[in-house]
C-alpha cells in the first residue's frame, strides 16, 4: 500500500503516468497478499483462540486495508474517463495511507491478542532459529511482488500503446 500511495502522490503532483501504472499494478497484488494474510490468520486463529475471527485491532485494521484495496481498484475503473478514475483512486490511496501506521502500531496501542513486532526495544520477540526462514520468505514475497508489478506495468504500457494506435487509426 505504501508503493500505491507513493505512486499516487507522484501521479497527482507531477502527473507521471508510469507512477500511476505502478500504483494500479500494485493494488491487486496487495489485495491478494492481504487476503492471504486474513485467510491464513483465520486458519491459525481457530485452533489458537477457538474462533476463526475476533475483532482484534490488528485483524480489523487489516480487514479495512483489504477493503481499501478493493475500493481503490473499483474506484479507478468506475469512471468513463480514465483520467477521472485515476485521480479519484489516487486520492483514495493517499487517504488510505493513514491506515499503515495504525496497522503497524495497533498491537502496541491497544490490548491485542497478537505478539508485538519482531524487533522492539526489548529485543527480538521470536526465537532466533525462526529468523532465517522468516527473512527468506520476506525476500521471496518481495521478489514475487517486484516481478509481478513489472509484468503488470509492462501490460499497462502495451495496453496504452494499443489504445493510442486505435485512436490514431480512428482519426
Amino acid at each position: 500500500y505504501g508503493v500505491m500511495a507513493a505512486g499516487s502522490a507522484s501521479y497527482l503532483i507531477w502527473r507521471h503516468p508510469v507512477a500511476n501504472m505502478v500504483a494500479r499494478a500494485s493494488a491487486p497484488i496487495g489485495a491478494m497478499f492481504t487476503a492471504l494474510c486474513l485467510l491464513t490468520g483465520m486458519l491459525w486463529g481457530e485452533p489458537m483462540w477457538g474462533t476463526p475471527w475476533v475483532w482484534d485491532a490488528r485483524l480489523t485494521s487489516m480487514l479495512v486495508l483489504f477493503f481499501l484495496y478493493l475500493g481503490y481498484m473499483a474506484l479507478g475503473d468506475a469512471f468513463d474517463r480514465p483520467e477521472q478514475g485515476d485521480k479519484a483512486a489516487a486520492i483514495l490511496a493517499l487517504v488510505g495511507a493513514v491506515r499503515l501506521p495504525i496497522i503497524k502500531f495497533s498491537v502496541d496501542w491497544w490490548n491485542s491478542l497478537h505478539q508485538p513486532s519482531i524487533f522492539s526495544m526489548a529485543g527480538v520477540s521470536v526465537d532466533t532459529a525462526m529468523l532465517p526462514p522468516l527473512f527468506l520468505m520476506v525476500g521471496a514475497f518481495q521478489f514475487y511482488y517486484v516481478v509481478v508489478v513489472l509484468m503488470r506495468v509492462r501490460a499497462h504500457v502495451l495496453a496504452a500503446k494499443v489504445r493510442a494506435a486505435r485512436l490514431m487509426r480512428a482519426a
